[in-house]
């Protein structure tokens, strides 16, 4: 078989798994998108700090975001497990917090670790991006927490290029995190991102014979949201919290959370939310 007719075959695999593949000019759009995410939390690393409420941290966000013209993705959101729907542009989760907590009149305290997830759509595109940001002076460990987590995100985003099988990259994190004595979340992926805040592919950040069926080959215009979470203690997470959206580790130690829109290339991979 020809280069061109593999990798038109690949092509057409991916979009039998309903894997939408993006063109150029789709890309640069959700890039767009990216920017205004990456700016509110540049905006938000700068205003957390002890004393700061997450609501406050909110309203800035959401002032942002319409400036930009843009439309806050998460606002509105139903979940199935939750008793309404999301009320809020971002997701502030705190401490023992790993995903959806609902910004609310909590204050930050020194000690304290918020991760902020959000989500914007910008001319029909969107972008999704999420930090863990340290609440002045942390323990030791979970400094670390914060830096390993980070880490998985910024090898996934090494390993990504075209051919690749995606548990290859997954593996790679799982083993990461693992030597560190932590756990990878199993409850919650990344995902395709597009036209759409989620689209197919599911992307895991661990991998096991129960995750074969989801696997999939990286191939150029694929655009992924790459999110590794990752707890101090054990990967069992359980719902919590006003509505039930928020989710909690099983056991009440700090998990973390960080997050990339990223476009597979040609030649390797393109981050479309990292301001540039």
């Amino acid at each position: 078989m020809s280069r061109a007719a593999e990798s038109e075959s690949v092509t057409r695999a991916a979009q039998n798994r309903g894997i939408i593949l993006k063109s150029r000019r789709e890309i640069e759009l959700m890039r767009n998108a990216g920017r205004v995410v990456h700016g509110v939390l540049s905006r938000m690393r700068e205003l957390a700090g002890p004393g700061v409420t997450t609501i406050e941290l909110n309203a800035v966000a959401e002032e942002l975001i319409a400036e930009a013209g843009g439309v806050a993705l998460f606002k509105g959101v139903e979940n199935p497990q939750a008793r309404f729907p999301f009320p809020a542009a971002l997701c502030t989760s705190v401490n023992e917090e790993l995903v959806h907590g609902i910004p609310s009149d909590r204050v930050l305290r020194e000690g304290d670790v918020v991760s902020i997830d959000c989500g914007v759509r910008l001319k029909g595109y969107c972008g999704d991006s999420a930090t863990t940001i340290a609440i002045g002076t942390v323990s030791k460990r979970v400094g670390r927490l914060l830096d390993v987590t980070n880490g998985a995100l910024d090898l996934a985003i090494s390993l990504v290029r075209p051919g690749r099988m995606w548990s290859e990259v997954a593996k790679e994190m799982q083993a990461f995190v693992e030597r560190e004595g932590m756990a990878v979340v199993r409850d919650f992926v990344g995902h395709g991102i597009g036209r759409e805040m989620h689209e197919e592919p599911k992307v895991p950040n661990y991998w096991d014979r129960a995750q074969r069926r989801l696997d999939f080959e990286l191939v150029p215009n694929m655009v992924l949201a790459v999110e590794p979470m990752v707890n101090l203690g054990t990967h069992d997470v359980s719902y919590s919290g006003e509505g039930r959206w928020a989710v909690v580790t099983g056991d009440g130690q700090c998990a973390a959370h960080f997050e990339h829109t990223v476009a597979v290339t040609s030649n390797g991979v393109d981050v479309l939310t990292d301001g540039n």
